[in-house]
This record gives structure tokens, sequence and C-alpha cells, in this order.
């Protein structure tokens, strides 16, 4: 029999092309499977191949990602496969970003069945979840194993034309698409059940899940600048030179506190990123870009702030999971209204 014909899509790291100063790496097709590839096709069992792996870098996908998804497409459509995959993307969000993004762009242009894998809190899922399939992996590589079964187990189904089951059987995540179906309970007996296991603190999975919206109420705007104590807090990465506190430059578990009481400017050699998501060469020769010391002191000197807060808070945002932000968030809120705080800049990458 005829095996069915796949193309892959994975990133300049997976790729083996390099690391973060690879980001910027454009579009390349290679025959056959590259890096996860390998391991995807051992989940065939000969009834499919690999026929070629496109390349390309997250920081040159996101930047470019007309041009990007328009030459992918093509390279995708000179292999004429029967089923598109991309990733796993994990929870490396600029990835999963062009693993949705790209899937999507290939299932709309030429009509075949596309699918990727990424962990729950990665921007793709969100971005992308309702009109592809998307299979829940763990947040790390170190998931590899166990995600890429599921890939290639559904992946054959999209090939075969199956029907493809309910997303808590098959492994992805939800579309919102709901089903008639016959259930051996009725619906008395299984509610009478689900309430049994709560009352009993036991694990229940509830057949009609709600959902959760975090929202923040703003604050009211600040009347007067001039007498405001305006506090620093980063995901950029930031850290005094050589990373005292060891914060991770990915899927961080901790935030540094850094006093710039006394500091006009963070001088190169003195301050440095921990982030591991972004080129850090302007971060590293002149930290102000992304922790803006120097312009809010002038400022302060001005009398257009009142003054800047003595201490600044950091840690990475690359990959780092929703409640341990949550968490981080809360503890330094603590500290900063204990300082006076008046108003907080949160800055990025």
């Amino acid at each position: 029999m005829e095996k069915f014909k796949v193309v892959h899509y994975i990133n300049q790291f997976f790729g083996q092309i390099g690391g973060e100063e690879m980001a910027t790496h454009p579009p390349e097709k290679r025959s056959g499977p590259v890096g996860p590839g390998l391991g995807l096709t051992a989940q065939f069992k000969g009834e499919a191949e690999i026929v070629a792996t496109i390349i390309c870098g997250d920081g040159y996908y996101n930047e470019n990602m007309d041009s990007a998804a328009a030459a992918i497409v093509e390279m995708v459509r000179e292999e004429q496969p029967d089923v598109f995959v991309a990733g796993p993307a994990f929870n490396a969000g600029r990835y999963g970003v062009a693993c949705g993004a790209i899937c999507k762009a290939v299932k709309d242009a030429l009509q075949i069945p596309v699918l990727t894998g990424m962990y729950e809190e990665n921007p793709g899922v969100d971005m992308y979840g309702k009109e592809i399939y998307i299979v829940s992996t763990r947040d790390s590589a170190a998931g590899m194993r166990s995600a890429l079964p599921v890939i290639g187990k559904l992946l054959l189904k999209l090939a075969r034309g199956e029907r493809i089951g309910a997303s808590v059987e098959e492994g992805y995540f939800s579309q919102g698409i709901r089903v008639n179906f016959f259930e051996e309970k009725r619906g008395s007996t299984r509610a009478v059940e689900m309430l049994v296991k709560k009352l009993a603190d036991e694990p229940f999975v509830t057949e009609y899940p709600m959902p959760s919206f975090d929202r923040v109420d703003p604050m009211p705007a600040i009347k007067d600048l001039s007498t405001a104590n305006i506090a620093i807090v980063t995901s950029g990465g930031i850290v005094p030179h050589g990373n005292p506190d060891r914060i991770e430059s990915s899927s961080a578990s901790k935030y540094g506190e850094y006093s710039i009481e006394g500091v006009a400017d963070l001088v190169v050699g003195e301050w440095e990123t921990a982030h591991g998501g972004y080129d850090p060469t302007a971060a590293n020769h002149d930290a102000d870009c992304v922790v803006p010391v120097d312009v809010l002191r002038d400022m302060e000197q001005e009398g257009i702030i009142g003054k800047l807060n003595p201490y600044f808070y950091s840690t990475v945002g690359n990959g780092t999971a929703v409640a341990s932000s949550k968490q981080f968030a809360a503890e330094m809120a603590q500290k900063l209204i204990e300082q006076n705080v008046s108003a907080v800049i949160l800055t990025s990458t």
C-alpha cells in the first residue's frame, strides 16, 4: 500500500540550525524527516512518511508572517502531501504562533488536514485552537516522548479520513463543537455521581465546562505625576551582571528585586539580561532599553515625576507559566504597596 505523504514544519532550534542567534533564519526545505520528525516517523509504523521538512526561524516567521506563510505554503504545495504537521511547540510562544499560523495557512490554501501540538498556556492555542487540531503537550521538550504518539495517532486518522473523536478521547484542545451521542447512563445519574464525587473531594470532570475570564479593573488615573512614586517591573529579564539570583532563561521559577538607589544609568558590564527568548545584544549593551532608568531619572530631575522607586522587579516571561506569573505578581504587588508606589511601568522585551 502506498504511504501517506507528510510535510513537517519545525523551527531553527529543532531543525538543528541554532538557537536564538539563528531565529532570523528564512524558510528552507529539506528532504525527509529532521529532528523530532525522526521520532514522529516511528509512530507511523510504515503507514506514512515525512517527505519533506520545512525549517524557519521563529523570529523570521513572526516578523514576516505574510511573506513567510506564502513561501512555506508553496513549499508544501510542491510536495502534494496528504497531511501537514507542525511542531510540537510546547510552551515556546513565537514557535507556537508560527505553528498555528502556518497550519491555518496550509489548511486554507491547500485544503488538506493539518495539526500541531502545544502546551495549554502557549498563546498559539488561544489564537488557533478553534480552527485547527492542536494536541495538548507538556510545557517543554521533555514531553516530546509523550507528545509524539498522540500526534502520530491523530495524524494517521486525519490522513485516512476517519472520524475524529471528542477532544478528551483524541488528546487535542476542545474546539467548542458540540455533537449528539448516546450515553450509557442518563443525565440525572451522571449528575448525581459528579455531585457525590465533589462532596467527597474526589476528582471529577464536568460535561459542561464554563469559560474562565481573568479581568482586572483599571485603577483611577494619577492626577499629579509630579508627586508620584513610579516603579519599574519587567519580564525582560534585566539582572545585575552574573545573574546572582539564577533566574532561568525560560520557564522562570523566580524573580529578582534589585536596588537602583543612586543609579542614573544601567551601564554596560554591570547589568545584563537573563532572557532566552530574544536577541540579548542590545539589552546587554544598554539595559536601559528594557528598564528605562536613564529616562525616568531625567523625568525625576525635571519634576515630571515625584521620584523613581529605589527598587525594580525583574523576571523572564519566556515560557513562564501563567500560574507562576500570578504568584510573582501577588508578591511584587505587596512589596510595592509597602513602598508606597503610586504606579508601575511594566516593560517587556
